[in-house]
């Protein structure tokens, strides 16, 4: 009997058959799946059924959040947000003086972008906990990629311009994937990644910071390990200043003690915070009663004071540094977006409330972009600084208005007293607080769970490290690609089998106890089935049956013969046998959870009629168990469903062995 007419009198045991959708017209489909896209959490929900005057007010509140929340503020609000903007204040001080070395910048360009960027966040962020300013890592990067266009001690003036026009352009893309709603874009930087980086960062910004930790004076450009190891050997002939030294090193023990003191007593957690300020004002008074800086200890020397000048002059609108300003935006808008929303998340979850990640991307954006029009350069989330503020009881984004408020103090009235603070304190801050970037135990867990995302963590890492900043990052993303691309065109498949005693199908390996059906191959794609992978996943699925064929052959075991029965209406007939089977190919399995297969494209159905011929040739037969809708409109679309026969579409791989192998399932 040929396959083709093979008609099955064991009933089957459900009443209905997989659903066909209803033909939906082009555009209404195409506009779901455009919202399901770009607007799946339905941001124009609160304006349905709204008034004129309301919907105005409901789309300014949407940009400038502090308007929603700031009517419910009181004092109890303001004491918690006081006394935290106070402490990440005395952190970020000193933090910014370094941070700005790092961008190869004037020290107060780095208090310029702890002043103007918080309070524009204050304004339009979502965020209750994330503090803004420079951070290590985005002053590092940009630093080093600035560095690459202009040499900062022969050109300054034209270092500074590119870093706003950097500044600018990194901001307008952050705006924009916000505006667009491509927020999603940052999520192909995987965690793994996003983890080795930040500790070959880490690991070279701390190198980095050796040349004021020792006191040398002469030291190389280049951020990659070799080099700056030759570097401190070759200076150590020489000799290196004691009088830094003793300094790095009697700062290093008291930011240790701090921070023991600190992670021991939550309650002292403001301990560690103003460690730094302590340090660098009770070493600027010491270089200035000994007269140290005349002894060989570098210092800060001039930081103008002031607040920060206007900047849109200096911004590169024409010329070859634009593109160049616009290239370096972008790297290093995304980092510091990458490592902002990161942190708004972790806070967000641990005071249970949600961020409109797109929110924070305009917010963010606006801010580097006022940012760059008044001298400041990129600024984004500090991890330490928000770890702070969330611990000192901070309430809402006003933190971030009075960390702007002593910054503007500072600028106005106490920058001239830097003078005489010395670089191997501000290396030692810097140390101190990049430390905490390599995450140990997040590697060590990432080992366990996925190999390939440690694969991944450690190329990352070892590019930065070995490297530079910036082959460290592209070596991360391109990681994250490669496993994209590698899950998507090689799917998982599963060989499923019969749990006892019950009517549930799952994968052998999982549940060695399943048993498999005689005479039935039942096989799960753990995928989408698309031009990428279709043809891969019609070879492995040809391989299954092959591999099954040689273990039937090596068992010296007989063709498997498949049973059924056939009900007449005068009389009852016994078990007949119909057809000569080998296999059963069950290819897509929608009952289990999650499903399988979601969606299928031309190259998909093409690939399955290929899979069909081929099987037909075999005298195999092709069986579907409940394809989801999207998957059977595209069978019906494509008369593939007619091709194999509405009859070999079950609802439930239950009802598939039971009709096509009766026998089987009356025995189990």
């Amino acid at each position: 009997m040929d396959t083709q007419s093979l008609s099955y009198s064991h009933p089957r045991t459900s009443p209905y058959k997989v659903g066909v959708p209803l033909k939906q017209k082009f555009w209404k489909e195409f506009a779901t799946s455009l919202k399901e896209t770009f607007l799946s959490d339905d941001p124009l929900r609160p304006f349905k059924d709204q008034t004129v005057p309301r919907k105005f007010i409901l789309g300014v509140q949407a940009v400038f959040p502090i308007l929603e929340w700031g009517r419910n503020y009181n004092l109890s609000k303001f004491k918690g947000d006081l006394i935290a903007g106070l402490t990440i204040a005395s952190l970020c001080i000193p933090q910014d003086i370094g941070y700005a070395k790092l961008a190869n910048l004037a020290p107060q360009y780095g208090l310029y972008s702890s002043f103007v960027p918080p309070l524009v966040y204050a304004l339009m962020g979502s965020s209750r906990d994330i503090a803004i300013g420079p951070v290590a890592v985005v002053s590092l990067l940009l630093g080093t990629l600035l560095r690459d266009e202009i040499d900062p001690v022969k050109n300054p003036f034209e270092y500074r311009r590119l870093a706003f026009t950097a500044t600018f352009f990194a901001g307008i893309t952050q705006a924009a994937l916000g505006i667009l709603r491509l927020g999603f874009l940052i999520d192909f930087l995987s965690h793994a990644a996003i983890v080795g980086f930040m500790g070959g960062a880490a690991i070279t910004i701390a190198l980095q910071q050796l040349k004021g930790f020792l006191g040398i004076k002469f030291f190389t450009k280049n951020t990659d390990i070799i080099s700056v190891l030759q570097s401190v050997f070759s200076s150590a002939r020489h000799g290196v200043s004691t009088l830094s030294l003793s300094l790095s090193l009697s700062l290093s023990l008291s930011s240790l003690c701090a921070w023991l003191q600190g992670k021991r007593n939550r309650k002292f957690f403001w301990v560690p915070a103003i460690a730094p300020l302590i340090s660098v004002i009770l070493s600027t008074f010491l270089v200035y009663i000994t007269h140290a800086d005349k002894k060989g200890v570098d210092i800060v020397k001039h930081i103008e004071k002031g607040i920060n000048h206007p900047s849109v002059g200096d911004i590169y609108f024409t010329g070859d540094y634009l593109l160049k300003g616009v290239r370096i935006g972008i790297v290093a808008g995304m980092v510091a977006l990458t490592e902002a929303v990161a942190i708004g998340r972790t806070f967000a979850a641990m005071k249970d409330y949600q961020i409109d990640g797109n929110k924070e991307m305009v917010a963010l954006g606006a801010m580097n972009i006022a940012g760059s029009l008044t001298s400041c350069y990129v600024a984004t989330g500090s991890f330490s600084r928000s770890a702070v503020n969330f611990m000192a009881g901070c309430q809402t984004a006003v933190s971030n208005i009075i960390m702007s408020v002593v910054v503007l103090l500072t600028l106005l009235f106490i920058t001239p007293l830097f003078e005489y603070t010395p670089n191997a304190i501000l290396s030692s801050i810097i140390i101190s607080a990049v430390i905490g970037l390599i995450d140990f135990d997040a590697a060590i867990l990432i080992w366990k769970i996925d190999k390939f995302d440690f694969v991944a963590c450690m190329g990352a890492f070892f590019g930065v490290v070995f490297v530079s900043v910036e082959i460290g990052l592209l070596i991360a993303v391109s990681i994250s690609f490669a496993k994209l691309l590698l899950q998507v065109t090689r799917p998982r498949t599963a060989l499923l089998g019969k749990i006892p005693r019950t009517n549930v199908y799952r994968n052998i390996q999982q549940y060695p106890e399943a048993t498999k059906v005689p005479g039935v191959l039942i096989i799960r794609v753990d995928s989408a089935i698309y031009f990428s992978n279709s043809n891969y996943i019609r070879e492995r699925l040809l391989r299954w049956l092959t591999d099954e064929d040689e273990k039937l052959q090596s068992g010296g075991l007989p063709r498997i013969q498949f049973w059924s029965s056939k009900c007449h209406v005068s009389k009852y007939l016994p078990f007949t046998p119909m057809i000569l089977l080998k296999h059963l190919i069950q290819l897509i399995d929608l009952i289990t959870l999650p499903p399988a297969v979601t969606d299928i494209d031309t190259s998909g159905i093409h690939t399955l009629e290929e899979l069909f011929k081929s099987l037909e040739k075999r005298h195999v037969q092709l069986i579907l168990a409940n394809p989801g809708p999207v998957v059977m409109h595209k069978l019906h679309a494509s008369k593939f469903a007619n091709l194999i026969g509405e009859d070999k579409i079950f609802l439930t791989v239950a009802e598939a062995i039971e009709t096509c192998s009766p026998k089987f399932a009356e025995e189990d």
